[in-house]
């Protein structure tokens, strides 16, 4: 660690108005040559900041050509938007032409070209936040450059994708959901998924009935008491390993219609349906936790009383 001469302090001040570095302990200047790595321009409110800098906006992996590639749109006009003289309409046509050829030069690009879009639909079809969206367009890139999505459906990888992710960032979808937004069946999906995961040596976390109660819960209309109630009634039964072998989504639909019982929550809906899960499996599993959980914490509570 870097130390003061004079007085052996360790914290520093870096003043770049003055190219100085200084002890802040003894005031001693460590350096003055600091170089200011900042814009030449000063922007006195945020009108001038955006009108004078000269960056654009974020990558966004989920466009064609990272939101920096360049336009020429098909209206024939300039900036202003004045009409584009006769004779060089043909010069923007041939660089139309050339642009749209320069996108697709490549297998990779003319492969995300159809993959990109594809992604956008499935997440807009599935509600996937943006950002999560935007993990899964970085997920698919290093996919192909690697080359793992050769010999398989386009639709199939991005539905891998998005099972991947959502899995990693704790809003699961179920392989019923992936299969019913791209039109692949699950068996293509687990097969593209365990590509995936191997190829990439990616760690997936176990996904929990927990994982899956915050979605339900906006699909239900839940409110957040409800919510609560229910994260607090799977972490019961996983502690008591009533969860063990049964699917995390049916406990987490279970959870929630006993919670709204318990809270006495009529507003919340019981009619949305979920690919793959019985009305039969999430009473099963309701009756399971309003017996072991509910009624034993009653019941524990009552001899603690008597005692």
């Amino acid at each position: 660690m870097r130390e003061c001469p004079s007085c052996g302090g360790t914290r520093f001040i870096s003043d770049y108005e003055r190219g100085e570095i200084y002890c802040k302990k003894c005031g001693l200047v460590i350096e003055d040559t600091l170089f200011d790595f900042g814009p030449e321009w000063r922007a006195f409110d945020r009108e001038q900041l955006n009108k004078r800098a000269r960056t654009g906006g974020l990558l966004r992996y989920a466009k064609l050509g990272k939101g920096l590639t360049t336009e020429i749109d098909k209206y024939d006009k300039d900036i202003k938007g004045r009409t584009i003289p006769a004779e060089r309409k043909a010069k923007f046509y041939r660089l139309r032409k050339w642009q749209v050829r320069a996108k697709m030069a490549t297998s990779l690009q003319r492969n995300l070209s159809k993959a990109l879009p594809e992604l956008d639909r499935m997440c807009s079809f599935l509600k996937i936040p943006p950002n999560v969206k935007e993990e899964c367009a970085l997920l698919y890139r290093k996919c192909a450059e690697k080359g793992i999505v050769k010999g398989r459906s386009i639709e199939s990888m991005v539905a891998a994708v998005i099972y991947l992710v959502t899995r990693k960032n704790k809003i699961p979808r179920t392989l019923e959901e992936l299969e019913i937004a791209s039109g692949v069946k699950r068996k293509l999906i687990s097969g593209s998924f365990r590509k995936i995961v191997h190829e990439m040596k990616i760690k997936m976390p176990i996904a929990t009935a927990a994982d899956y109660v915050p979605s339900l819960a906006v699909r239900l209309g839940a409110s957040g008491k409800v919510m609560a109630k229910a994260i607090e009634l799977v972490e019961k039964a996983r502690k008591n390993s009533i969860t063990t072998g049964k699917v995390p989504i049916s406990v987490a639909i279970a959870a929630l219609y006993l919670s709204a019982d318990l809270v006495k929550d009529e507003k919340m809906r019981r009619d949305v349906k979920v690919p793959g899960i019985s009305n039969n499996t999430i009473k099963i599993r309701y009756e399971e936790l309003l017996k072991k959980v509910v009624q034993k914490e009653k019941t524990k509570k009552t001899e603690e009383l008597s005692i």
